[in-house]
């Protein structure tokens, strides 16, 4: 596996520039960030914008991967307006078993028109045909169906239904792990 793996930025795909993260983003990040239905389905709550900048502060430094157990976080913007529009990131979640995982949250106003389709495989092609891995996955609240059918859609497989396996934000939630191998993106 290389090490350190960072990719050629910026990303480009067709639609979309996958970029790192800069100060000048605290902006539209808040805006994404601040929103209830956003943060609805993952580990964080809607914040201000003093938390924000922590957040996108820890972002701009997740651009290089060293060692498993590090995220590398990408801006995802529109391409023809500029426009920040989502999170995502890639997480190398082991070295040995030559395994990440992928996330992403989106702007609502931005949602049904394929752009987190598009991050995910350009993900998968950084994760496979660049960091070298085998396996990759994505985690999600089995109640996130639009995330479900993003998943779906890159040809991710479900593997499991984790029936109240983690208190998430007060509540016992069941979770999906879907999972792609090397060679099954390959032959997609």
């Amino acid at each position: 596996m290389p090490k350190p793996f960072s990719p050629a930025f910026p990303i480009r795909t067709a639609r979309l520039i996958l970029r790192p993260f800069t100060h000048d983003d605290l902006e539209e990040l808040h805006v994404i960030r601040s929103l209830p239905e956003v943060a609805r389905y993952v580990p964080w709550e809607p914040g201000d914008l003093e938390k924000t900048a922590k957040a996108l502060e820890a972002r701009i430094g997740q651009t290089t991967l060293t060692e498993e157990n590090q995220p590398l976080t990408v801006a995802v913007e529109v391409a023809e307006t500029g426009e920040l529009i989502g999170d995502a990131m890639l997480f190398w979640v082991s070295e040995q078993h030559r395994c990440g995982e992928v996330g992403y949250v989106f702007h609502p106003a931005h949602h049904g028109r394929g752009y987190a389709t598009e991050t995910v495989m350009a993900l998968l092609e950084l994760g496979f045909d660049g960091l070298g891995l085998r396996r990759i996955i994505g985690r999600l609240d089995t109640r996130n169906e639009a995330s479900a059918r993003v998943l779906e859609r890159v040809g991710m497989r479900r593997e499991a239904h984790l029936v109240e396996n983690e208190l998430f934000k007060g509540e016992w939630t069941d979770e999906f792990v879907y999972a792609i191998l090397r060679r099954e993106w390959e032959c997609r």
